[in-house]
Protein backbone atom coordinates (compact mmCIF):
# COMPACT_ATOMS: atom_id res chain seq x y z
CA UNK A 1 0.00 0.00 0.00
CA UNK A 2 1.54 3.25 -0.62
CA UNK A 3 2.52 5.86 2.07
CA UNK A 4 0.13 8.69 2.10
CA UNK A 5 2.23 12.56 1.82
CA UNK A 6 0.40 14.57 4.11
CA UNK A 7 1.10 18.15 3.76
CA UNK A 8 3.33 20.57 5.96
CA UNK A 9 0.02 22.46 7.66
CA UNK A 10 -1.99 19.22 8.15
CA UNK A 11 0.61 17.67 10.26
CA UNK A 12 -0.56 19.44 14.09
CA UNK A 13 0.21 17.32 17.21
CA UNK A 14 -3.39 16.45 18.53
CA UNK A 15 -3.09 16.80 22.76
CA UNK A 16 -6.54 15.60 23.40
CA UNK A 17 -7.94 13.80 20.37
CA UNK A 18 -11.24 13.15 22.24
CA UNK A 19 -11.96 16.82 22.65
CA UNK A 20 -10.60 17.96 19.10
CA UNK A 21 -8.31 20.78 20.25
CA UNK A 22 -5.29 21.58 18.82
CA UNK A 23 -1.92 22.13 20.25
CA UNK A 24 0.26 24.61 17.87
CA UNK A 25 3.82 25.32 18.00
CA UNK A 26 4.46 29.29 19.72
CA UNK A 27 4.90 31.73 16.78
CA UNK A 28 8.50 33.36 17.43
CA UNK A 29 8.75 37.10 17.20
CA UNK A 30 11.30 38.47 14.75
CA UNK A 31 13.94 40.68 16.41
CA UNK A 32 11.95 43.77 14.46
CA UNK A 33 8.73 42.91 16.63
CA UNK A 34 10.93 42.89 20.07
CA UNK A 35 12.48 46.19 19.18
CA UNK A 36 9.20 48.04 18.17
CA UNK A 37 7.00 46.95 21.39
CA UNK A 38 9.81 48.04 23.49
CA UNK A 39 9.92 51.26 21.29
CA UNK A 40 6.50 51.84 21.90
CA UNK A 41 6.21 50.93 25.75
CA UNK A 42 9.55 53.22 26.50
CA UNK A 43 7.88 56.05 24.35
CA UNK A 44 4.31 55.37 26.28
CA UNK A 45 6.14 55.27 29.99
CA UNK A 46 8.17 58.71 28.80
CA UNK A 47 5.25 60.52 27.95
CA UNK A 48 3.28 59.81 31.42
CA UNK A 49 6.99 60.78 33.07
CA UNK A 50 7.28 63.99 30.76
CA UNK A 51 3.79 65.61 31.88
CA UNK A 52 4.74 63.84 35.74
CA UNK A 53 7.97 66.40 35.68
CA UNK A 54 5.98 69.13 33.90
CA UNK A 55 3.48 69.28 36.76
CA UNK A 56 6.09 69.14 39.39
CA UNK A 57 8.41 71.94 38.16
CA UNK A 58 5.14 74.07 37.80
CA UNK A 59 4.31 72.99 41.60
CA UNK A 60 7.88 73.50 42.93
CA UNK A 61 8.13 76.73 41.17
CA UNK A 62 4.69 78.18 42.44
CA UNK A 63 4.70 77.25 45.93
CA UNK A 64 6.75 80.27 47.07
CA UNK A 65 4.20 82.56 45.86
CA UNK A 66 1.33 80.99 48.07
CA UNK A 67 4.11 81.71 51.06
CA UNK A 68 4.91 85.75 49.76
CA UNK A 69 1.27 86.53 49.10
CA UNK A 70 -1.89 85.71 50.67
CA UNK A 71 -5.44 84.46 49.22
CA UNK A 72 -6.95 87.54 50.06
CA UNK A 73 -4.32 89.74 47.30
CA UNK A 74 -5.00 86.60 44.95
CA UNK A 75 -8.47 86.89 44.73
CA UNK A 76 -8.17 90.60 44.25
CA UNK A 77 -9.93 92.69 41.37
CA UNK A 78 -6.40 94.11 40.12
CA UNK A 79 -3.44 92.63 38.49
CA UNK A 80 -0.22 95.04 38.30
CA UNK A 81 2.52 93.40 39.48
CA UNK A 82 4.52 96.40 39.99
CA UNK A 83 2.73 98.31 42.28
CA UNK A 84 1.91 94.58 44.32
CA UNK A 85 -1.24 94.13 43.24
CA UNK A 86 -1.48 90.30 42.71
CA UNK A 87 -5.69 90.07 41.90
CA UNK A 88 -5.53 87.12 39.20
CA UNK A 89 -9.83 87.42 39.18
CA UNK A 90 -9.43 90.19 36.14
CA UNK A 91 -7.39 87.42 33.95
CA UNK A 92 -9.46 84.77 35.41
CA UNK A 93 -12.50 86.19 33.91
CA UNK A 94 -11.08 87.78 30.56
CA UNK A 95 -9.84 84.10 29.91
CA UNK A 96 -13.47 82.64 30.41
CA UNK A 97 -15.29 85.33 28.57
CA UNK A 98 -12.55 84.68 25.21
CA UNK A 99 -12.74 81.25 25.53
CA UNK A 100 -16.81 80.82 26.03
CA UNK A 101 -17.48 83.30 23.32
CA UNK A 102 -15.33 81.44 20.70
CA UNK A 103 -16.90 78.42 22.16
CA UNK A 104 -20.31 79.41 21.27
CA UNK A 105 -19.00 80.42 18.04
CA UNK A 106 -16.88 77.44 16.62
CA UNK A 107 -19.20 74.63 18.38
CA UNK A 108 -22.13 74.80 16.28
CA UNK A 109 -20.15 76.69 13.32
CA UNK A 110 -17.92 73.23 13.51
CA UNK A 111 -20.68 70.85 13.59
CA UNK A 112 -22.46 71.84 10.76
CA UNK A 113 -19.56 72.54 8.50
CA UNK A 114 -19.30 68.91 9.66
CA UNK A 115 -22.46 67.70 8.69
CA UNK A 116 -22.04 69.46 5.47
CA UNK A 117 -18.98 67.81 4.61
CA UNK A 118 -20.03 64.33 5.35
CA UNK A 119 -23.60 64.55 4.16
CA UNK A 120 -24.19 67.13 1.94
CA UNK A 121 -21.66 67.69 -0.48
CA UNK A 122 -20.80 65.13 -3.37
CA UNK A 123 -17.73 63.14 -2.74
CA UNK A 124 -15.72 65.07 -4.85
CA UNK A 125 -15.84 68.22 -3.18
CA UNK A 126 -15.31 66.24 0.12
CA UNK A 127 -12.30 65.30 -1.29
CA UNK A 128 -11.42 69.07 -1.97
CA UNK A 129 -13.11 70.30 1.21
CA UNK A 130 -11.26 68.40 4.04
CA UNK A 131 -7.72 68.79 3.07
CA UNK A 132 -8.37 72.55 3.05
CA UNK A 133 -9.96 72.87 6.20
CA UNK A 134 -6.93 70.18 7.32
CA UNK A 135 -4.55 72.90 6.05
CA UNK A 136 -6.12 75.87 8.33
CA UNK A 137 -4.87 73.69 11.31
CA UNK A 138 -1.14 74.56 10.24
CA UNK A 139 -1.63 78.06 9.91
CA UNK A 140 0.54 79.42 12.38
CA UNK A 141 -0.85 81.31 15.32
CA UNK A 142 1.14 84.60 14.55
CA UNK A 143 -0.16 85.02 10.99
CA UNK A 144 -3.42 84.77 12.28
CA UNK A 145 -3.18 87.05 14.84
CA UNK A 146 -1.73 89.31 12.48
CA UNK A 147 -4.61 88.76 10.05
CA UNK A 148 -6.70 89.78 13.33
CA UNK A 149 -5.06 93.15 13.44
CA UNK A 150 -5.06 94.33 10.36
CA UNK A 151 -8.35 92.77 8.92
CA UNK A 152 -11.01 91.79 11.64
CA UNK A 153 -10.24 94.63 14.60
CA UNK A 154 -11.45 97.23 11.86
CA UNK A 155 -14.16 95.12 10.98
CA UNK A 156 -15.18 95.00 14.54
CA UNK A 157 -14.37 98.29 15.74
CA UNK A 158 -16.93 99.66 12.68
CA UNK A 159 -19.52 97.56 12.93
CA UNK A 160 -19.92 97.01 17.04
CA UNK A 161 -19.55 100.20 17.15
CA UNK A 162 -16.46 99.79 20.13
CA UNK A 163 -13.56 102.62 20.67
CA UNK A 164 -10.98 99.98 19.83
CA UNK A 165 -11.14 96.55 17.78
CA UNK A 166 -8.36 94.91 20.29
CA UNK A 167 -11.81 93.41 22.03
CA UNK A 168 -12.58 90.12 23.80
CA UNK A 169 -15.16 89.61 20.77
CA UNK A 170 -12.38 90.18 18.39
CA UNK A 171 -10.37 87.24 20.42
CA UNK A 172 -13.32 85.21 20.69
CA UNK A 173 -14.01 85.31 16.66
CA UNK A 174 -9.86 84.46 15.79
CA UNK A 175 -9.73 81.34 18.56
CA UNK A 176 -13.32 80.29 17.26
CA UNK A 177 -11.06 80.40 13.62
CA UNK A 178 -8.22 78.53 15.04
CA UNK A 179 -10.37 76.23 16.74
CA UNK A 180 -12.63 74.88 13.89
CA UNK A 181 -10.20 72.79 11.90
CA UNK A 182 -10.03 70.67 14.77
CA UNK A 183 -13.42 70.17 15.25
CA UNK A 184 -14.14 69.85 11.69
CA UNK A 185 -12.00 67.42 11.19
CA UNK A 186 -12.52 64.73 14.08
CA UNK A 187 -16.56 65.23 14.42
CA UNK A 188 -16.65 64.58 10.08
CA UNK A 189 -14.36 61.57 10.08
CA UNK A 190 -16.60 61.01 13.30
CA UNK A 191 -19.57 60.95 11.14
CA UNK A 192 -18.51 59.45 8.14
CA UNK A 193 -17.97 56.43 10.43
CA UNK A 194 -21.11 56.02 10.60
CA UNK A 195 -22.70 52.75 8.84
CA UNK A 196 -24.58 53.41 5.47
CA UNK A 197 -27.31 50.63 7.09
CA UNK A 198 -28.23 53.33 9.44
CA UNK A 199 -28.89 56.00 7.27
CA UNK A 200 -30.76 53.46 4.70
CA UNK A 201 -32.89 51.83 7.39
CA UNK A 202 -33.85 55.49 8.35
CA UNK A 203 -35.10 56.19 5.00
CA UNK A 204 -36.60 53.10 4.57
CA UNK A 205 -38.63 54.08 8.07
CA UNK A 206 -39.64 57.30 6.29
CA UNK A 207 -37.41 59.83 7.52
CA UNK A 208 -36.68 62.69 5.79
CA UNK A 209 -32.52 63.19 5.02
CA UNK A 210 -32.62 65.73 7.45
CA UNK A 211 -34.08 63.83 9.77
CA UNK A 212 -31.95 60.87 9.49
CA UNK A 213 -28.74 63.46 9.65
CA UNK A 214 -29.85 65.14 12.64
CA UNK A 215 -31.53 62.31 14.37
CA UNK A 216 -30.14 59.21 13.72
CA UNK A 217 -26.27 59.79 12.24
CA UNK A 218 -25.37 62.61 14.75
CA UNK A 219 -26.21 60.71 17.60
CA UNK A 220 -24.31 57.68 16.35
CA UNK A 221 -21.41 60.11 16.21
CA UNK A 222 -21.79 61.62 19.40
CA UNK A 223 -18.60 60.31 21.15
CA UNK A 224 -16.55 61.67 18.05
CA UNK A 225 -18.15 64.89 17.74
CA UNK A 226 -18.26 65.33 21.51
CA UNK A 227 -14.15 64.91 21.40
CA UNK A 228 -13.58 67.05 18.65
CA UNK A 229 -15.48 69.95 20.76
CA UNK A 230 -13.38 68.98 23.70
CA UNK A 231 -9.87 69.36 21.72
CA UNK A 232 -11.53 72.68 20.03
CA UNK A 233 -12.16 73.94 23.36
CA UNK A 234 -8.58 73.12 24.77
CA UNK A 235 -7.36 74.84 21.73
CA UNK A 236 -9.06 78.00 22.60
CA UNK A 237 -8.35 77.83 26.29
CA UNK A 238 -4.23 77.34 25.80
CA UNK A 239 -3.49 79.86 22.70
CA UNK A 240 -1.49 82.99 23.28
CA UNK A 241 -0.12 84.88 20.72
CA UNK A 242 -2.98 85.44 18.60
CA UNK A 243 -4.78 86.33 21.38
CA UNK A 244 -2.37 88.66 22.76
CA UNK A 245 -1.80 90.32 19.65
CA UNK A 246 -6.00 91.37 19.15
CA UNK A 247 -7.61 91.16 22.81
CA UNK A 248 -6.18 94.49 23.94
CA UNK A 249 -4.49 92.91 27.02
CA UNK A 250 -6.08 95.07 29.43
CA UNK A 251 -6.35 93.45 32.95
CA UNK A 252 -9.51 94.58 33.76
CA UNK A 253 -12.67 93.04 35.82
CA UNK A 254 -15.61 91.31 33.48
CA UNK A 255 -18.54 92.18 34.65
CA UNK A 256 -21.18 91.06 31.51
CA UNK A 257 -21.80 90.37 27.96
CA UNK A 258 -21.08 94.27 27.31
CA UNK A 259 -17.31 93.40 27.90
CA UNK A 260 -17.16 91.60 24.46
CA UNK A 261 -16.74 94.90 22.69
CA UNK A 262 -13.90 96.09 25.75
CA UNK A 263 -10.33 94.99 26.00
CA UNK A 264 -9.60 92.16 28.33
CA UNK A 265 -6.53 90.27 28.90
CA UNK A 266 -5.76 86.10 29.22
CA UNK A 267 -4.03 84.08 31.49
CA UNK A 268 -1.82 82.68 28.51
CA UNK A 269 -1.08 86.37 27.35
CA UNK A 270 -0.38 87.33 31.04
CA UNK A 271 2.68 85.07 30.92
CA UNK A 272 4.09 85.48 27.14
CA UNK A 273 3.66 89.08 27.93
CA UNK A 274 5.58 88.78 31.46
CA UNK A 275 8.06 86.28 31.78
CA UNK A 276 10.62 87.52 29.80
CA UNK A 277 10.93 90.96 31.36
CA UNK A 278 10.32 89.88 35.78
CA UNK A 279 13.22 89.31 38.12
CA UNK A 280 13.90 85.16 38.72
CA UNK A 281 12.65 84.31 41.65
CA UNK A 282 10.65 87.12 42.21
CA UNK A 283 7.26 87.30 44.06
CA UNK A 284 5.89 88.15 40.18
CA UNK A 285 7.70 86.01 39.09
CA UNK A 286 6.30 82.50 41.05
CA UNK A 287 2.77 84.12 40.58
CA UNK A 288 3.42 83.62 36.88
CA UNK A 289 3.93 80.08 37.44
CA UNK A 290 0.72 80.34 39.51
CA UNK A 291 -1.07 81.22 36.50
CA UNK A 292 0.54 78.19 34.16
CA UNK A 293 -0.84 76.01 36.54
CA UNK A 294 -3.92 77.25 36.63
CA UNK A 295 -3.97 76.53 33.30
CA UNK A 296 -2.96 73.06 33.37
CA UNK A 297 -5.27 72.67 35.86
CA UNK A 298 -8.13 74.12 33.63
CA UNK A 299 -7.03 72.22 30.36
CA UNK A 300 -6.53 68.73 32.65
CA UNK A 301 -10.42 68.89 33.84
CA UNK A 302 -11.61 70.15 30.26
CA UNK A 303 -9.90 66.51 28.95
CA UNK A 304 -10.98 64.71 31.92
CA UNK A 305 -14.62 65.87 31.03
CA UNK A 306 -14.66 64.78 27.80
CA UNK A 307 -12.66 61.56 28.37
CA UNK A 308 -15.97 61.07 31.28
CA UNK A 309 -18.70 61.60 28.31
CA UNK A 310 -16.80 59.51 25.73
CA UNK A 311 -16.50 56.78 28.24
CA UNK A 312 -20.42 56.87 29.31
CA UNK A 313 -21.50 57.28 25.63
CA UNK A 314 -18.96 54.14 25.03
CA UNK A 315 -20.43 52.61 27.70
CA UNK A 316 -24.32 53.16 26.87
CA UNK A 317 -23.48 52.12 23.44
CA UNK A 318 -22.29 48.73 24.25
CA UNK A 319 -25.52 48.16 27.07
CA UNK A 320 -27.36 49.01 23.51
CA UNK A 321 -25.88 46.65 21.19
CA UNK A 322 -25.78 43.97 23.79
Amino acid sequence: MPRLLWPNWALYRWNKPDTGTVEKEPIKRTWQESLMERTIRVTGVSAIVIVGLIVLFLIREAVPAFVQVTPAELLADRWYPVEGYYGLVPLLLGTLLVTVGAAAIALPAGLATAIFIAEIVPRWARDLLKPFVEVLAGIPSVVLGLIGMLVLAPLVRRFAGAPTGLTALTGSLLLALMALPTIVSVAEDAIDAVPASYRNAALALGATRWQTIWRVVVPAARTGVLTGMMLGVGRAIGETMAVMMVTGNAARIVTGPADLFLPVRTMTATIAAEMGEVAQGSTHYHLLFVIGFALFLISFVVNLAAAAVVFRQTKRSERVMS
